[in-house]
């Protein structure tokens, strides 16, 4: 079940990244769950950078930093893509 809710939480972090970026409607929710995930992981990985701590669970907290290393990792393939 642990992984379900993982999956359920990337794909709606990456949704509202995709949001935030306007590319909701250039992507499918697999690419969605996908950008939450690595989101999630490149977010966790900034902040413990900056001395804060990384994904803490099911929260607010960890949504928005899943939600900021989503935006990264969108705003970052848009880079390599132009």
């Amino acid at each position: 079940m642990g992984i379900l809710l993982w999956i359920v939480f990337g794909a709606i972090s990456g949704w509202a990244a995709s949001v935030i970026m306007n590319t909701n409607s250039n992507q499918d929710t697999m690419l969605d769950i996908v950008m939450g995930v690595i989101g999630a992981i490149v977010g966790g990985f900034i902040m413990s950078l900056v001395g804060q701590t990384g994904i803490t669970g099911f929260n607010l907290y960890s949504f928005l930093v899943a939600v900021f290393g989503a935006v990264v990792v969108i705003y970052i393939g848009r880079m390599l893509r132009s």
